[in-house]
């Protein structure tokens, strides 16, 4: 091979190493230590060569400790509550919106998705007084259509559908936005051809839009499945785990671990549980959707 070849087989290399150097500095590295971590016993308080090798003795503990389980039910029953919730509610929107004979599309665009900049702090404050039980706009609201106020975060039975609310409410404008990207894509002829046919509004979404729209239905349930699996602010802000752990999830449990308890080896076994969860979850999906597009 002449000098040329081999120019021309380098460059890209030298193209990708700085984005392939950032990668393994901001997400492998922190990654391999937190694994290297949980291997260990130690205190955020004692110097990291301090460390005790324990092997898997911590992964052996969580995985004797109720109330980690408790943990990780309560994250897979979020994750998959605001999915459950959110897609199908976000598709809806998408397609009304663009579909529709809206006046205002853009506007309406704009404050869905101005949810979603705001941060998840400023969002927990601001639905922490809308599901106040003591004069809360959503109590008034039901004492005045007859119904009784609930305690919605300080009872266990409300307040993991509560943060459910939330997360819904905060994400539904930057879903509706993926998809509705993806139906711009869709060439409107189809449509056309199929209501000549005489196929209705619920044929062609199941005909024509969902299939179409696969990939970016794909998109957004990976990224629903990730921040669902990942929640932390929400929790931390308004419930703190409680009542009863009904909302404690794997992120704030690792962190009381960490820093309350002072058991950081223990808490890096917590955070890679849930990084294999995650892992699972994608994975099991992007297999899913291309298995769908091989029988297509």
């Amino acid at each position: 091979m002449g000098r040329g070849g081999r120019s021309a087989g380098i460059a890209p290399l030298v193209f990708i190493a700085p984005a392939a150097l950032l990668i393994l500095a901001t997400i492998l590295t922190p990654i391999v230590l937190s694994f290297w971590i949980s291997l260990h016993q130690w205190s955020l308080l004692t110097p990291f060569t301090d460390m005790q090798w324990v092997g898997l003795e911590n992964y052996i503990t969580i995985f004797h400790d109720p109330s980690f389980l408790r943990a990780l039910t309560n994250t897979v029953v979020f994750a998959g509550a605001v999915l459950i919730i959110g897609i199908p509610l976000a598709l809806g929107m998408a397609v009304l919106i663009h579909q529709g004979r809206i006046v205002g599309r853009s506007i309406v665009l704009t404050l869905l998705f101005s949810t979603y900049v705001i941060p998840t702090v400023a969002v927990a404050l601001i639905w922490g007084y809308l599901l106040s039980p003591r004069g809360g706009p959503i109590n008034e609201l039901l004492k005045m259509i007859g119904l009784p106020p609930q305690p919605w975060l300080g009872s266990p039975r409300t307040a993991l559908w509560s943060l459910v609310l939330l997360t819904v409410w905060q994400y539904l404008g930057y879903f509706t936005t993926i998809l509705i990207a993806g139906l711009i894509q869709i060439p409107t002829d189809l449509y056309e051809a199929a209501s000549l046919d005489g196929a209705g509004a619920i044929r062609r979404l199941r005909s024509i839009t969902v299939p179409l729209l696969k990939r970016s239905l794909v998109f957004a349930i990976a990224i629903c499945l990730i921040n669902g699996l990942g929640v932390f602010d929400a929790v931390n802000v308004l419930t703190r785990g409680g009542p009863s752990d009904s909302t404690k999830v794997v992120t704030f449990d690792a962190m009381q671990t960490a820093f309350d308890f002072g058991a950081a080896g223990r808490a890096a076994a917590m955070t890679m549980v849930l990084l294999v969860c995650v892992m699972i979850a994608v994975g099991g999906l992007l297999l899913f959707s291309r298995d769908m597009e091989d029988t297509a």
